[in-house]
């Protein structure tokens, strides 16, 4: 390919220089004209319009005419003004000359072999006007596309030399081994492969994770469930409490609250990545979370630990420490902490480690 691609630039070289050493005098023939044109008479000046080069030929044709009608007019001036002079000088000369029938006939054949030779000289002239205005648009035309080929060779030699520099740039940044098309198609296949064993396990997560949310539905049916048997039993025991002052009745508390409070907190951490939990006391609860910030400059798995105080013997919310966060969140924790909302006050917290705070 490259011999082959050297042979075309080097002929497309050698048409240009051929072009550039012959010389088709259509320019200087142009000059000539123009020289001819501008040293003119004045009257051809006035009749001649635009600048030189570029005469309409109509009026051209036209200042033509006038000038071929005016010289006949002047030649039969010339002859009837000769034949006058010529008579009188013949009729007041004192040897009149012997003027016969065959001077008149030596002098008809001179005229009609002048006006064959004249008429011939028409003739070509005619033919050779024809000839240059059937050929000029032609050479024109040659000249237009050989000027046309010659621009498109230098600049198709131009791309050519910027082809090779590119492709030699290229064999530098990228040396041997290089893919070939066998190599290209085999990796191709693999990575075809590769593609469709992706997919089909993107395939498979995405049915887990329907199944894990299905899941997830359930278990939150189940929380709700539970949460409003707590609400009964939480409704029962405060009116058994007030009625009867029996310590077996929180005992009885105890036992319907703790397998609510255990499917809460299972749900719980498995929705929001709660690594461990602990009981300190009856009224002190220890919650470990691992969260990943969203933020791409820090994907690291950051400790948030929270410390729930509560009221003894109630539910009431008395005080909550954290501690993982780079920001002071006591304004945080003080308007949970008033509004008795824990799950609030997880959530706020939560968010704002995942924020990267």
């Amino acid at each position: 390919m490259d011999l082959e691609h050297t042979a075309k630039l080097e002929t497309a070289r050698s048409l240009q220089s051929t072009l550039e050493k012959t010389r088709l005098h259509i320019v200087e023939y142009r000059e000539q004209f123009d020289s001819q044109q501008s040293s003119s008479e004045s009257e051809v000046a006035q009749l001649l319009e635009g600048r030189p080069g570029l005469t309409d030929p109509a009026i051209v044709a036209v200042h033509v005419a006038s000038q071929v009608a005016f010289l006949r007019k002047l030649k039969i001036q010339y002859l009837e003004q000769k034949a006058k002079d010529q008579y009188i000088k013949t009729i007041v000369s004192d040897d009149a000359p012997n003027i016969n029938g065959e001077d008149n006939e030596r002098l008809r054949v001179a005229n009609d072999e002048k006006k064959s030779v004249l008429k011939l000289a028409k003739s070509r002239l005619a033919e050779k006007h024809d000839d240059l205005r059937k050929l000029a648009p032609l050479v024109e035309q040659d000249y237009n596309k050989a000027k046309a080929l010659t621009s498109e060779a230098s600049t198709l030699a131009s791309k050519i030399l910027d082809a090779r520099l590119q492709l030699t740039r290229l064999r530098q940044a990228h040396p041997h081994p290089r893919l070939t098309i066998q190599s290209a198609n085999a990796q191709l296949d693999s990575q075809v492969m590769e593609m469709q064993k992706l997919d089909d396990e993107l395939q498979g997560l995405n049915e887990k994770v329907d199944e894990i949310k299905e899941k997830v539905k359930e278990g939150a049916r189940e929380v709700e469930r539970l949460r409003i048997e707590r609400s009964d039993v939480e409704k029962l025991a405060k009116t058994a409490r007030e009625e009867v002052e029996d310590n077996r009745v929180i005992g009885l508390y105890d036992w319907q609250v703790a397998p609510l409070f255990t499917a809460s907190l299972a749900l719980h951490r498995s929705l929001h990545s709660l690594e461990s939990y602990r009981s300190a006391s009856e009224n002190e609860l220890h919650l470990t979370y691992g969260i990943r910030p969203t933020s791409q400059n820090n994907r690291e798995t950051r400790r948030i630990q929270i410390v729930l105080l509560f009221v003894p013997n109630t539910r009431q919310l008395a005080d909550a420490q954290v501690e993982g966060l780079s920001q002071d969140v006591g304004d945080l924790v003080g308007a949970h902490v008033q509004a008795n909302d824990v799950p609030g006050l997880i959530a706020a917290v939560l968010a704002r480690a995942r924020e990267g705070y």
